[in-house]
């Protein structure tokens, strides 16, 4: 991978895992709701999914999906649909994942980093989903940490009159909010 393609890479790494999305609103959610020492298994647990999901589409389960516009379109809705029951949950406070965002990403990731090299195919494609994949386990680690640190600083603030019920609704909104962006792309 050139230093152009590690640098491009690292800059849609951040900007993917530290915009809010459905991982990093359930990080900032769970913490508030249950303190950040509770939402460790999820906060580790995000990586280690996501890089599951990464290696899955890096070995062959991406071109799949891409090829086949039914199973894309399945893919999308089964996501939307879950973002939408997250967000259900989410407004009485309990939680579930599944992250359409992350698929979108494993997608093109796959697609743009792992099977092509500056849009040539790349002759090392094990190797390049290695270091995908080791970049984005990191970010996203330190993303849903950041967002959770966040949670849980609110967490005695929230705890005052009804705030923590606004604070999931105000999280739950920001599911839908994802899963109509995601409808409508």
């Amino acid at each position: 991978m050139s230093a152009e393609e590690l640098v491009a890479l690292l800059t849609f790494a951040t900007l993917m895992s530290f915009t809010p999305g459905p991982n990093t609103t359930m990080s900032t959610a769970l913490a508030a709701n249950h303190g950040l020492r509770r939402t460790l298994h999820f906060i580790v647990a995000v990586p280690t999914g996501w890089t599951l999901m990464m290696l899955a589409c890096g070995l062959g389960l991406g071109a799949l999906v891409l090829a086949v516009p039914a199973l894309n379109l399945l893919v999308r809705i089964v996501g939307i649909g879950y973002l939408l029951w997250m967000a259900w949950r989410l407004a009485g406070a309990r939680m579930q994942f599944v992250n359409i965002k992350a698929w979108m990403l494993a997608l093109a990731l796959a697609a743009g980093w792992v099977t092509s090299a500056a849009g040539h195919p790349s002759s090392n494609p094990l190797q390049r989903l290695a270091i995908v994949c080791g970049v984005m386990a990191l970010f996203a680690l330190t993303s849903n940490l950041t967002y959770a640190l966040i949670g849980s600083l609110l967490r005695e603030w929230l705890a005052t009159g009804s705030r923590l019920l606004w604070f999931n609704r105000a999280m739950a909104a920001l599911l839908v909010a994802t899963a109509i962006w995601m409808a409508l792309a």
